[in-house]
């Protein structure tokens, strides 16, 4: 069994400038990964975070250090100053023009430190019709077009979890910081990472879109991940639902047999003829059992099912559970634990 590793950014420093949403979340995960971050924040907590995050604890600092700073004071700003000249990269999340107005934009930043990575996290971008725009996660994935394809055909789209926008928007401003970082240190020269909720949301699109290219999504003709009985979300008789996705030849047999409806042809799998009077089957069937009875049956298998859990519900599930993907914070709050994880490779020496 290989060895785990942990802290693979020890010795990167980053300076967060506070905000909501995908930059703290960025600069959790590398605090996660080892990275030492320094927080400025305002003296006065922001009103959306206040009503959203409540008056406890924030898992969003969990990891890194906290400076309150006022940042329209000359002092602080000169504070603000000294702790970028020392770090590797630093985090803002502000409209365009925000930290410039401030005498904290790259310009300045790099006068004090010409290796400083600097991370702007938005939603429109640096440039474009929209930059000086207010939007949140919703409008991002909206502009994107892959909110278009929660709708099942003539629905509206669901509001999706933040996860889509936001996180995302996080997980590529991660990369794209550790990216240059990597750059910066071989150059000795850093450069501002634009990272865009709507860019990187589009850009984690590449799969759908390669799959619309062959006409099987987005388009006029059934999809197999809109229309199809073997990929969808079904009710059960509890209220609770169950999630399918049995693409595969060998999967969607298995779930066939598995369901008892051996009259099924399993070589009309992928035609779009068949598919209502299937499906029709599959919504009463599902319908007769509760959930349990369907965990019990399928779960575990190669149908391809999972079914579909609360955050709480998710905490205790047994392979979160063995995987210590969740945990609580002293103050009991819910909050994941740092992904991907890293092993040592089966038989390499171990360095202190």
């Amino acid at each position: 069994m290989s060895t785990a590793l942990s802290s693979p950014l020890k010795g990167v420093r980053i300076v967060e400038f506070e905000g909501i949403g995908p930059g703290p979340l960025a600069a959790r995960m590398l605090a996660d990964m080892g990275a030492e971050v320094t927080v400025i924040a305002r003296p006065q907590q922001g009103a959306v975070t206040a009503q959203l995050g409540g008056t406890g604890g924030n898992p969003m600092r969990s990891g890194k250090a906290v400076v309150i700073l006022d940042l329209k004071q000359d002092a602080a700003r000169e504070q603000a100053l000294a702790l970028v000249a020392k770090a590797d990269a630093l985090i803002e999340g502000n409209r365009p023009g925000v930290m410039e107005r401030l005498g904290l934009g790259p310009a300045e930043c790099a006068r004090v430190n010409p290796r400083i990575v600097y991370g702007r996290m938005t939603g429109w971008g640096q440039s474009g019709p929209l930059a000086q725009a207010a939007g949140h996660d919703l409008n991002y994935v909206a502009l994107s077009g892959l909110l278009s394809l929660s709708a099942h055909r003539g629905d509206r789209p669901i509001v999706p979890p933040t996860v889509v926008g936001d996180a995302s928007g996080a997980l590529g401003l991660a990369f794209g910081m550790v990216c240059a970082i990597h750059q910066a240190r071989s150059s000795g020269q850093g450069c501002v990472v634009d990272a865009a909720i709507v860019d990187i949301v589009a850009m984690l699109g590449g799969i759908v879109q390669w799959v619309r290219s062959s006409g099987q999504i987005d388009g006029p003709q059934p999809s197999p991940f809109h229309d199809s009985p073997f990929y969808d979300v079904y009710r059960c008789s509890d209220e609770g639902h169950i999630t399918l996705g049995a693409l595969e030849p060998q999967f969607y047999a298995l779930l066939i047999d598995k369901l008892g409806l051996p009259d099924v042809d399993l070589k009309q799998q992928f035609d779009h003829r068949a598919w209502p009077a299937l499906k029709a089957r599959l919504v009463a069937l599902f319908a007769s059992q509760p959930r349990a009875h369907w965990e019990a049956l399928l779960e575990g298998t190669d149908v391809c099912f999972a079914p579909v859990l609360s955050l709480e519900e998710a905490a205790q599930h047994p392979h979160n559970t063995a995987r210590g993907t969740y945990q609580r914070t002293p103050e009991g709050i819910l909050s994941s634990v740092a992904a991907p994880r890293f092993h040592q490779l089966p038989g390499a020496k171990t360095h202190d």
